[in-house]
């Protein structure tokens, strides 16, 4: 069995690496997406909702950095090109949402896409031995996890 250069089976460490591109491809969309809200939110919210959506896609863009920086310490090389992450996505391009309950609603479905999608690629990772990986995950897990409770909690 060749090994890559961080001593993990390199056939396995492929396979996950095309799963973190697609998350990759989510995140990219995702962040797009923020920005959007960002720049296009109106309405009674719009102090609190314009800061919240900074605050969101300033995070997102240092998740999208990990997440390449981690395909390529796995051997691989990282998607780029929008049209590729929208055609790897399962999280869709939203436009010209100004609405901040509409937008809150996307980011919630969105974090519901990631969650699911990092749980199945922790596992993966887990099971190669692959800690680096494992680790980023958890970490965002957590993150998204408590973040989906606070944007439910503005909701209601």
């Amino acid at each position: 069995m060749e090994k890559n250069l961080i001593g993990l089976n390199k056939t396995e460490a492929k396979a996950l690496t095309d799963e973190l591109n697609k998350l990759l491809a989510d995140y990219q969309v995702l962040y797009m997406n923020v920005r959007g809200y960002h720049w296009n939110i109106k309405g009674r919210d719009f102090f609190e909702l314009h800061a919240k959506f900074e605050e969101m896609y300033t995070d997102l863009v240092v998740k999208v950095d990990e997440l390449a920086e981690r395909i390529l310490t796995l051997g691989s090389q990282p998607v780029h090109g929008y049209s590729k992450y929208l055609a790897l996505s399962d999280i869709s391009e939203t436009l010209d949402v100004t609405e901040g309950t509409a937008a809150i609603k996307h980011v919630l479905a969105a974090y519901q896409t990631l969650l699911v999608k990092q749980r199945q690629i922790l596992t993966t990772a887990s099971e190669l031995g692959d800690e680096g990986s494992v680790g980023l995950l958890s970490d965002y897990i957590s993150q998204q996890e408590k973040e989906t409770w606070m944007l439910n909690a503005y909701l209601q």
